[in-house]
């Protein structure tokens, strides 16, 4: 397939500038500001699919932001590969970190520095170009969908019923995602599972105004004080979490289960190094590896109230806030360890302050098995691209839409993320290899190739 590199070299610097039209609009989906953002990205990636060689594409609603459909059919006989990505972003906070604008992309260092430029619209956009090399050079194998979404940073709270309602129209063999990563440049990988997500927002509640922390300091309930105990209270000495019945569902992976991870490339040094850390923490008894890919976790991601501008204000603040996510492993139910954080915070809130928890977003966890014709196909893929074997691995984050995929459409997803730990996804200084999106385009042409071969047997 020589004609891949050729036409990948011939078109490089286009397909750089239309993903930085793309990237240039803040599409944010948690910010309300941004409504006409999302519309507007939508639009681009309508005429990205068409100008890409489409039967057609369409901006179709839902309950939230739009989403983006295409198609091209070239042989009913043929297998359906539907692409999802999401165009909606992360917000860019905090500015002052940022060494270049967030929305206006540049190239240096021989990366993409932009947000969006991984997650997701620089790896989404590689399938665009790549189903633009096989429609143009006649070489596609099989009928492709696209399916581009508006809301994955947010909980995809409207796909859902988005595919419940058009289940007809995403009629496919597979699912083929490009929204996690590899292990390093070059160890390519293939994420093979998920974790579940239950996304938490609580408020304590103390005094009905803001308090003079000199008159009242001592004899009324702080709430942030009492807010930072109770989630200190929520893992103990050993790092596991301490909620009733939060483990009674995980599923205990095995010894040799254990042994065959661990064989995956992984330097705690380079990975300490990497975020400049002294030392890694987590559940006693297992590994850094294990703790993101086969354990569940609690993390706060963000917490405030009372006075944080510049200066002194000494005050007892009536309200304090945190957001608080847990990953969670296969065989748990976000609905039930919501509820299960809901009851066991109340329980443990003193009767100084009143507390309220709401339930934000989740998903649930994902398993994508290594023996089916698409991972075959994937495998065989990436060993043409980088000369080496992929290697399974089970990825600590969470894209809840793919539990969803299964339990409404029936359809496996197969996960080839092109991106590295380095990029920065949700943080400052978000970036891309320029190495890591070329190779995506080069290689996402073999899975076609090789998947139609293995359905076709």
């Amino acid at each position: 397939m020589e004609h891949v590199n050729k036409y990948i070299e011939e078109n490089k610097d286009r397909f750089l500038e239309e993903l930085f039209d793309l990237i240039r609009i803040p599409s944010i989906s948690s910010q309300t500001e941004h409504k006409e953002d999302m519309v507007k990205t939508a639009e681009e990636w309508k005429k990205i699919i068409l100008s890409a060689g489409a039967d057609k594409a369409e901006v179709m609603p839902s309950a939230g932001n739009p989403v983006v459909y295409g198609e091209k059919f070239i042989d009913a006989s043929k297998p359906t590969v539907l692409v999802y990505g999401h165009y909606d972003v992360m917000p860019s906070d905090p500015i002052d970190l940022w060494n270049t604008k967030p929305f206006e992309p540049v190239v240096k260092d021989g990366k993409i520095w932009a947000r969006g430029a991984d997650d997701d619209k620089g790896q989404a956009f590689m399938h665009a170009k790549a189903f633009e090399l096989m429609v143009k050079t006649d070489t596609l194998p099989c009928n492709v969908k696209f399916m581009i979404e508006g809301e994955e940073e947010i909980g995809s709270p409207s796909l859902s019923k988005f595919c419940e309602e058009h289940k007809d129209l995403l009629k496919a063999d597979i699912i083929l995602v490009s929204d996690t990563g590899m292990i390093a440049p070059d160890i390519p990988s293939i994420t093979t599972g998920l974790r579940g997500l239950a996304y938490m927002e609580v408020t304590v509640t103390g005094p009905n105004r803001d308090l003079h922390s000199g008159l009242y300091g001592g004899a009324v309930a702080n709430p942030i004080n009492i807010l930072t105990k109770m989630i200190a209270s929520l893992q103990d000495e050993n790092n596991k979490i301490t909620i009733p019945g939060f483990y009674d569902d995980v599923t205990e992976v095995s010894a040799d289960e254990r042994k065959e991870m661990g064989k995956a490339p992984f330097n705690v040094e380079e990975y300490k190094k990497a975020i400049d850390i002294a030392d890694v923490e987590g559940e006693a008894g297992f590994s850094t590896m294990e703790r993101t890919g086969i354990r569940p976790s609690l993390d706060v991601n963000g917490i405030w109230g009372g006075y944080t501008e510049e200066g002194a204000k000494t005050v007892i603040p009536s309200t304090a806030h945190a957001k608080i996510s847990m990953r969670l492993v296969p065989n748990q139910d976000h609905l039930k360890i919501s509820e299960l954080f809901q009851k066991h915070f109340e329980s443990i809130a003193p009767k100084s302050v009143k507390v309220k928890v709401e339930a934000l977003h989740g998903g649930y966890a994902y398993v994508s098995p290594t023996d089916m014709k698409a991972y075959i196909a994937a495998d065989k893929a990436y060993t043409e691209t980088f000369n080496k074997k992929p290697v399974p691995v089970r990825s600590g984050g969470s894209i809840p839409i793919i539990s969803a995929f299964e339990k409404i459409l029936g359809l496996k997803s197969i996960l080839m993320g092109f991106g590295l730990e380095s990029d920065a996804i949700h943080s400052p200084n978000e970036n891309y290899p320029l190495f890591n999106f070329y190779k995506g385009i080069e290689t996402i042409p073999y899975f076609y190739k090789y998947y139609t071969e293995l359905m076709a047997e």
